[in-house]
């Protein structure tokens, strides 16, 4: 990895440019640049993206420290004598920043061996096929390639709530720089985001409320999921407003208080943090892209076709910037789908592809496939498949038997067409289904498997056995 001198440079050339170090950019990058062409790499801020440096490796080592504190507290449950638990949040930190760290400098290590030049700072479009980057420290570079890709991702979108300029709110990126552990944490939106961060709190020993605009939490994901969802949040401590518009929020006696127009009324809610969690904004609006012919959609987010390219020839974007999933192992195949095509002659694009996730709630909940609305209003004859996590030996042995486990199966075809797992390492359980789907197995393959017993996985007999008619 070059870093090249700082300050007003002519026009330097480039077999490619990467714009921004996310999931898809660096691993594109690298393969770039160990393909022969000479490559560029921009980044504003921290390489390795969203996904390292504030999204996924931070939030989910804190989650970690979360679980733990949940576990020592339910100690007597399991027999064990445990004192008084606390949470020290700034140790907590510590722990998730030293992670971050690590997996940076894995980044950094990869870029370099691969040898692509990293510019640090700002990019813009002055032309189709030019950039002009602002230096982190100082100056100006000018770039130019016949092969640019945009990877520059999203952040936290700031909601239009009367009052908010003048509230110190919080967002998935502040939050895990506090040192104290909040008294009460407002939570604006009932998405994975939010949900992650409301349990994660409350485990800490915040009091916490979701304050949610649609009807149920995870508004992706079936009712039944859904509601059971919220049912474990409330077992948590946490209160959970569905149906819940934020009108307007201020800061009154060093509180929070905000304003909400719930089913049953007018709420006043008062808090000592808010965490701005309702979605997210692509980061487009520094890059000029008009100047490239490159479109977006009216919420700013790159338009691409299933090649990931863009209406501008030459230009492709990857990852959470084109909106869609937004998802890590998303951005990673969207590189392959790059790599594949311009680097190995493949025909490779994103129609049909899988899309799994995982909620890192606890228990997780482990989603990949159709739901059963979605399969319903494609036409599909289907048939559910479902059970409790009190019905699995495992779950009950770990006392960890929160959740439900559902499936949609083609009634044709016996293929599975979806799954959300909800309960005790969900998560994994999902992947297993996924990998039965992937091969085109029936139901009926997992169903008479026979699986390690007592295992997660063991649940697959006992969850294909009884299939019945949507009701």
């Amino acid at each position: 990895m070059n870093h090249q001198p700082n300050g007003d440079m002519g026009t330097e050339h480039f077999d490619a440019i990467v714009v921004g170090s996310g999931q898809a950019g660096n691993p594109l990058a690298k393969a770039l640049s160990e393909a022969g062409r000479r490559t560029a790499l921009v980044e504003r801020e921290h390489v390795g993206g969203t996904c390292i440096n504030v999204g996924c490796t931070p939030t989910k080592t804190m989650v970690a420290s979360a679980r733990v504190a949940y576990l020592a507290r339910r100690a007597g449950d399991y027999g064990v004598n445990t004192g008084e638990v606390s949470v020290d949040l700034a140790a907590v930190g510590r722990r998730k920043e030293a992670v971050v760290k690590s997996f940076r400098e894995g980044s950094e290590r990869r870029l370099q061996d691969a040898e692509v030049t990293l510019v640090e700072g700002q990019a813009r479009f002055t032309a189709p096929k030019t950039l002009v980057v602002t230096l982190n420290e100082g100056g100006e570079r000018t770039l130019t390639a016949p092969m640019i890709f945009l990877n520059t991702g999203s952040r936290s979108a700031r909601p239009d709530l009367p009052g908010l300029d003048e509230v110190p709110a919080l967002d998935s990126t502040s939050i895990m720089e506090l040192e104290e552990v909040p008294g009460h944490l407002l939570v604006l939106g009932g998405g994975y985001v939010g949900l992650e961060f409301a349990q994660m709190f409350r485990r800490f020993g915040s009091e916490v409320t979701v304050v949610q605009r649609g009807p149920r939490l995870l508004d992706r994901e079936d009712p039944d999921v859904a509601d059971a969802v919220a049912e474990i949040l409330r077992e948590d401590g946490i209160e959970v407003l569905l149906g819940a518009e934020a009108k307007s929020v201020r800061r009154e006696a060093g509180e929070v208080e905000l304003k909400v127009k719930a089913e049953d009324g007018d709420k006043v809610l008062r808090g000592t943090h808010l965490l701005l969690a309702a979605g997210r904004t692509p980061n487009t609006d520094d890059l000029n892209l008009q100047a490239a012919g490159v479109e977006t959609d009216d919420r700013g987010f790159v338009s691409v076709n299933e090649r990931l390219e863009t209406g501008a020839e030459g230009i492709w974007a990857m990852g959470d910037v084109k909106g869609g999933p937004a998802f890590t192992h998303i951005s990673y195949d969207d590189y392959r789908i790059l790599r594949a095509n311009l680097l190995d002659g493949g025909d490779r694009s994103t129609e049909g592809r899988m899309v799994p996730y995982v909620v890192f709630t606890d228990p997780q909940l482990g989603r990949v496939g159709m739901s059963e609305k979605e399969a319903t209003e494609a036409g599909k004859k289907i048939k559910i498949a479902k059970m409790p996590m009190s019905s699995v030996a495992r779950a009950i042995e770990t006392d960890e038997t929160r959740g439900v486990v559902k499936a949609v199966v083609d009634a044709e075809t016996e293929k599975i067409l979806g799954a959300a797992v909800l309960g005790l390492e969900g998560g994994e359980v999902m992947s297993a289904i996924q990998l039965a789907m992937m091969g085109g197995l029936p139901y009926t393959t997992l169903r008479d498997g026979i699986f390690a017993h007592p295992t997660l996985a063991e649940l697959l007999n006992n969850l294909f056995t009884d299939l019945k008619d949507p009701e």
